[in-house]
């Protein structure tokens, strides 16, 4: 994405304290070079203000939208100013913050705070699925969500498996990030997350286990190496780093998370790992996506 504006507290609370405003920033985001008609292309409209939000009727075929028209916003009866503020609370805070602060902070219901959580996780989770990893790609798994009876963990445990994939730079650091909830470990599992979230000809490393061995026959290059912290410690070091940090980011605000969406939070985590580099620039980012990103609503989300 190019570069956006970046923007503090101070800035943010200057810029956006009415509705208009709110819905300023939008239209130049949606119609960076002016409105035009996404059914026949037309760049003239009508603007009707009888309604909360401007309505927009194309001069050519009378098509009618708004600027939340295809958007997470859509048919949303949330006041901008306060979804505005929801999203810079989100993405300025690298711990994530819960629906419950959300709700207190903003002054609304604890179920629409939630609602636009999973609707913001959407739009992240939709942006990051346009990358791909490239390069030498670690690749494991982790377990997600409370121990089962005994303490077992890692496979074989009942806890939900999460295939972790990170790709490096030329020094060994950590690039791009991609989580995915699996069903299960087996070699057509890594296949399908490999061919769709890693370029064809790159170095993935992982560990000894068997079903990583059909990666070689996929058009990877395939490293594996026993998982030993005292022999190879540097061996999937910053992969094992980034899942720790996962779980405690999941775990510490979010708490009593359930598997149905666990995929939503994670989504959350790696949107903004991903993006680490350019934090003064995550509420413009993110806004950015959620007008590219369409709605859920909350029976969708429950049921």
């Amino acid at each position: 994405m190019a570069k956006q504006e970046s923007m503090n507290l101070i800035e943010f609370h200057k810029k956006f304290q009415t509705e208009e405003a709110c819905h300023e920033h939008l239209y130049k985001m949606k119609w960076p070079q002016g409105y035009y008609c996404t059914k026949c292309k037309h760049d003239k409209a009508y603007e009707i203000k009888t309604r909360k939000l401007p309505l927009y009727e194309c001069m050519n075929c009378e098509h009618q939208t708004t600027v939340i028209t295809g958007t997470i916003f859509e048919k949303t009866r949330t006041d901008l100013v306060k979804w505005f503020w929801a999203i810079f609370l989100i993405s300025q805070d690298k711990r994530g913050v819960s629906a419950t602060y959300l709700s207190e902070e903003l002054g609304i219901a604890y179920q629409t705070a939630w609602t636009i959580q999973h609707k913001v996780r959407k739009a992240m989770g939709e942006r990051d699925t346009t990358y791909t990893l490239a390069g030498i790609v670690e690749l494991d798994e982790g377990f997600f969500g409370a121990p089962t009876e005994g303490g077992k963990r890692g496979r074989g445990t009942e806890q939900t498996p999460v295939l972790v994939g990170l790709s490096l730079d030329k020094k060994g650091c950590p690039k791009y990030l991609k989580m995915q909830v699996i069903p299960d470990v087996k070699g057509s599992t890594l296949v399908d997350f490999a061919t769709k979230y890693i370029e064809a000809g790159s170095t993935i490393a992982s560990d000894k286990y068997s079903s990583y061995k059909v990666l070689a026959k996929e058009g990877f290059q395939h490293e594996a190496h026993k998982y030993d912290l005292k022999e190879n410690p540097d061996h999937l070091r910053w992969l094992h780093t980034i899942i720790s940090n996962a779980k405690a980011f999941i775990g510490g605000t979010y708490h009593g998370l359930d598997s149905k969406h666990l995929q939503a939070y994670l989504d959350e985590f790696c949107y903004r790992f991903n993006r680490r580099e350019v934090k003064s620039e995550l509420f413009n980012r993110l806004v950015h996506c959620c007008l590219s990103a369409t709605t859920i609503t909350y029976p969708e989300l429950v049921g």
